[in-house]
């Protein structure tokens, strides 16, 4: 996805962290299956009830189960309605899963207690714009604090309180903190420009746009000033910035500009109303969030968002994908589905639908869902792609080979440099195919696109020297791939492996002990090192590594050749080696 100003997200996460006042949700893998129902009135009272319900709460909080925790706390209250503890855990919880009409009423008890408390007053302020009470509005996100996250979100969201008011000038005056925090002058240029466009100020519209459009260009920018430029008579404007955002973003399904251009002067406004303006802000948010890694704060901000516009689509796969990292594939599913058919975005909800459902044991649906899409779109690369991945993993390397192939005839004549994966990827197919002479026309094919790719260099080099094929030619493409990833283990076993082939024992126990620190757990490292010990007369440390090599997962027909040297005590002949 495309991403906001990113020279400010770790900070800004990092402030998020310290200063949102608030029960974690720290997202981590849990079930997908339903919540777990809070438990009845147990014999013994309702002290005893409520502390079962809040330590089942922690429990399924800590595992990661966020829905099932927001229905404990909920329980747990009922029995201890005035334990602030308890009302900030379940309230945040609440609002992490989208519950926002029964995260409303806890935002207000909240306040009671504390009445600056940010995310209450967060929480609260939204539902008064989201009603119309703008006044209202304002005055909560006024006072929300002015360090950390809500330092900069207060601001915005009270520029569009003033904007519902219709007071142009006072909206844009409460955005004046954003310019004096480094990195965020992008931020305030951006919210400045849908101020005074949705206020019809047609020339400061298009130099706060022109600020904005300075710093790296986001979906949402290049959207809201391409939309402008097209209603106020500048298609030509539009069309460039839209030209040079996928230029920068060849591979980005997120937007569309094309279909933008045809609506010609009749496309609507990015930001509809002061309500929209808010959706913005949060949704910036909710980005910043996800940049910084901070997963939790990124699904309230975009839960959030949605409460305010529903179908905010680049928040409704926010969403999405955050539960899918948390194996919630059937909700994420459910919100992909939900994204707008004419979105943009929804091209990529369909490829993580399919993705998700292989993710859940569904293979041959996800595969359905993938073929359908490509019928659907005869001109998308992506759905092929897509199931070229899902059979390369499950191993079904001839069909994974023909959908790969199927995307390679679609892209035709207008093949790029980023099409070199798509050639490397049908390589891989055709060679564990055991087509040896399509594979290396594929991998040649790659770094034609794509001259000097450390990882074809790898594949390519290691199966050449491998077959005892163009031996120095492969070294040196092993070393250049080295040389452009010196901490990549897998690289630099391809090295050692050739040194070994070529009967550079020595140099290939060096190049293959470096290996196994980068990556210790592969068991085809552990098994070339075997081998090289052997060689150099380390006959012991050789049996470690390949019973070691045997602990590690691997590949089936890896087992039989090295059990045999276990037992005999013996690596096959090195007919390359001198």
């Amino acid at each position: 996805m495309s991403s906001w100003w990113k020279s400010g997200a770790r900070r800004v996460a990092a402030l998020a962290l310290v200063t949102v006042v608030a029960a974690s949700c720290t997202p981590h893998p849990g079930a997908d299956g339903a919540a777990t129902a809070p438990p009845k009135e147990e014999q013994g009272g309702p002290s005893r009830s409520a502390l079962g319900a809040f330590l089942a709460g922690r429990l399924a909080q800590g595992g990661g189960d966020t829905r099932t925790a927001a229905e404990y706390y909920s329980a747990a209250l009922k029995f201890d309605p005035d334990n602030v503890e308890l009302l900030q855990r379940a309230f945040t919880l609440l609002v992490a899963e989208g519950r926002m009409d029964e995260a409303a009423p806890l935002a207000d008890r909240l306040l009671s207690f504390d009445d600056d408390a940010p995310v209450p007053l967060l929480v609260a302020g939204l539902k008064d714009a989201r009603e119309g009470r703008f006044a209202a509005s304002e005055a909560r996100f006024s006072a929300l604090p002015k360090r950390g996250v809500f330092g900069f979100l207060g601001p915005m969201l009270t520029a569009w309180s003033r904007a519902g008011l219709g007071r142009t000038d006072a909206a844009l005056e409460a955005l004046s903190p954003l310019g004096q925090i480094n990195g965020l002058a992008a931020m305030q240029a951006f919210h400045s420009g849908l101020i005074n466009d949705l206020a019809d100020r047609t020339k400061a519209a298009e130099d706060s746009y022109q600020v904005a459009l300075a710093s790296q260009l986001s979906i949402r920018s290049v959207e809201a000033a391409g939309t402008f430029f097209q209603r106020n008579g500048k298609p030509e404007r539009a069309k460039d910035l839209y030209g040079r955002y996928r230029s920068e973003h060849p591979e980005s399904v997120l937007f569309d500009g094309q279909r933008l251009l045809q609506a010609g002067a009749t496309v609507p406004r990015a930001v509809a109303d002061p309500k929209a303006g808010m959706a913005e802000a949060l949704f910036d948010m909710a980005a910043l969030m996800r940049q910084g890694n901070a997963m939790d704060l990124a699904l309230v901000f975009s839960r959030l968002t949605l409460a305010v516009q529903p179908d905010f689509a680049l928040a409704q796969m926010n969403v999405a994908d955050i539960l899918s990292s948390q194996n919630r594939y059937a909700e994420a599913n459910a919100l992909y589905r939900a994204v707008d058919p004419a979105s943009p975005v929804a091209v990529f909800g369909r490829l993580r639908i399919a993705m998700n459902l292989e993710e859940m044991g569904q293979t041959e649906a996800a595969l359905a869902e993938l073929d359908n899409f490509a019928k659907a779109q005869p001109d998308n690369l992506d759905a092929l792609i897509t199931k070229g991945d899902v059979l390369r993993r499950k191993k079904r390397f001839e069909e994974a080979a023909q959908a790969y192939d199927g995307a390679i005839k679609r892209a035709g004549g207008t093949l790029d440099a980023h099409h070199w994966a798509l050639f490397y990827a049908r390589g891989i197919s055709y060679e564990r195919s055991r087509d040896w002479p399509k594979a290396e026309a594929d991998f040649l094919k790659a770094l034609e696109l794509k001259p000097d790719q450390p990882d074809v260099l790898n594949y390519l080099g290691y199966t050449w020297v491998d077959r005892g094929l163009h031996l120095d030619k492969a070294r040196a493409m092993v070393e250049k791939a080295v040389s452009l990833r010196p901490k990549d283990g897998a690289i630099i076993d391809s090295l050692g492996w050739a040194l070994y082939r070529l009967g550079e024992y020595q140099s290939a126990v060096k190049a293959l002990e470096r290996a196994i620190e980068l990556k210790p757990e592969d068991p085809t490292i552990n098994d070339h090192l075997g081998d090289a010990y052997f060689q150099v007369g380390r006959f012991a440390e050789a049996t470690f590594q390949w019973k070691r090599a045997l602990t590690l997962d691997p590949e089936p027909e890896q087992i039989d050749p090295v059990q045999q040297k276990i037992d005999s005590g013996r690596v096959p002949a090195n007919p390359l080696a001198k």
